[in-house]
């Protein structure tokens, strides 16, 4: 984006950014900035506002900084954790974090390393990361990065990545930045009923809140999600509140005032020497009733479910939107998984642990994730459909372990949760390779990317499963 969001020349950048940042003061805060919201349009719209969250970073030191934005050019699952050297921009060549963008990519699947949404072909990465970095590195001179792109910005994502980052940065001096702007072409009138609403909802500092201001359409911003993900994150993290540094929009550069785009700069504080602490613990999952643990799905059922997810994937291959039969069983909410084989071999795997949706739409969702999305593999290629092998597993309810000797191999799948790390592993695993009880818990505590006996931690948190497998 060099030569057009923002001078292509070092000199010209450095100007530009010092010009900027001597055009605005330095808004005084009760503590540590955590985490800043900034804009990401081109330098002459929204490089003032920019410049006030950026201001607030001068006289600190961070080691990292997870810079977060969505995507603009590509649709992909789950968030990408840049997995090369460096981003360069005129002003140099800033290193990531390896280390760090590695220990984000190994808790969840749904976060995870690659050059997804980084660019597009050779020609064009993420312009609302990369304005980010030159005010970064004019405020901060060294530091890290960890640069993450959000594919979609559903909630299992916005959830996914908040939990990660809350498990990978606890005691790190790390700053998150999260890349927005707010409502598009709209009159400056609609533009600012519907910034207020985004603004209150980051004020109040609940994702919950904002997710929903989002989601109703009271207030617009393309980048909810990393906003979202970033005050689930610092809240958990020991932040103490969110404040609004500063709102524009377009018409004051532009003087057209009949399509404006809105942007935010805000600020995440903790107390005075915050860093990234240790986080509360959640609990997953309920004791299910009497009668609930076992539920079998008859042959019919059984075929319609596999009938749903081959439909899913061939209208996704022939670029048509799906929708599942209206079968009062399918409205059930449950967890479940759909994996793919061609010839024996993995091909995906994607699945959700609990029932956010209707059976007959998660299974629709995740054939279709298993067959494009899964980060493992290459796309399912139209030749490929028809020897395609696919295997359902619907969950049924969380029960928390306290005695191993009720874990039943063959039946139970496994679930572990310890200092927001989480793994799980799906019944049949243990069955295929032959593991015994302890091999098993020590198995899942890999997949969470803990220590083997992780399990046995006075904190760790088992929870066994069955599932329906077809």
């Amino acid at each position: 984006m060099a030569g057009s969001f923002y001078p292509g020349s070092a000199s010209d950048l450095t100007k530009t950014l010092a010009q900027l940042f001597a055009e605005v003061e330095k808004k005084p805060l009760a503590g540590r900035v955590m985490a800043l919201i900034a804009p990401h349009a081109g330098y002459p719209y929204s490089g003032r506002t920019a410049a006030r969250a950026y201001k607030l970073l001068e006289g600190e030191q961070y080691d990292t900084v997870v810079v977060i934005s969505p995507s603009h050019t590509v649709f992909f699952k789950g968030s990408a954790i840049y997995d090369g050297d460096g981003y360069e921009t005129p002003l140099g060549v800033i290193e990531i974090d390896k280390e760090l963008s590695q220990k984000i990519g190994s808790i969840n699947p749904s976060v995870y390393l690659s050059k997804m949404g980084h660019a597009t072909g050779a020609k064009r990465g993420e312009h609302a990361l990369e304005v980010q970095l030159p005010f970064l590195q004019l405020v901060l001179g060294k530091f890290k990065l960890v640069a993450i792109v959000m594919g979609d910005q559903e909630e299992d994502s916005i959830r996914s990545l908040g939990e990660t980052l809350t498990s990978a940065l606890k005691n790190t001096n790390t700053l998150l930045v999260a890349s927005t702007d707010l409502s598009h072409f709209h009159s400056e009138k609609k533009a600012r009923r519907l910034d207020d609403a985004v603004t209150k909802a980051v004020e109040k500092f609940d994702a919950n809140f904002l997710m929903e201001t989002l989601e109703t359409g009271k207030g617009e911003a393309c980048g909810g999600g990393p906003m979202a993900a970033v005050i689930t994150a610092t809240k958990r993290l020991g932040g103490v509140s969110a404040e609004i540094i500063d709102y524009t929009n377009s018409g004051q550069t532009t003087g057209d005032f009949d399509e404006v785009v809105g942007y935010l700069a805000a600020a995440i504080v903790g107390d005075k020497k915050t860093k990234m602490t240790r986080a509360p613990r959640e609990v997953i999952g309920a004791m299910p009733k009497k009668g609930q643990e076992r539920q079998a799905y008859d042959e019919q059922q059984r075929a319609m479910l596999h009938q749903i997810a081959r439909d899913a994937i061939k209208a996704k291959l022939e670029g048509r939107e799906y929708s599942p039969p209206e079968e009062k069983w399918l409205a059930d909410k449950r967890g479940a998984f759909v994996t793919l084989n061609i010839g024996g071999e993995l091909q995906g795997c994607i699945g959700q642990v609990r029932g956010f949706r209707p059976l007959g739409e998660t299974i629709a969702e995740m054939a279709q994730a298993a067959a494009f999305d899964d980060p493992r593999f290459t796309p399912l290629q139209p030749e490929q459909f028809h020897r395609v092998e696919i295997e359902i597993s619907v969950l049924l309810p969380l029960v928390r372990v306290y005695d191993f000797t009720q874990i039943e191999i063959g039946h139970d799948g496994l679930m572990i949760k310890l200092d927001m790390h989480s793994g799980l592993l799906l019944p049949q695993v243990a069955t295929e390779y032959g593991w015994d009880t302890i091999t098993f818990l020590q198995q899942v505590c890999l997949k969470a990317g803990l220590p083997r006996s992780a399990y046995k931690e006075e904190l760790a948190e088992i929870y066994r499963f069955s599932a329906e497998v077809f």
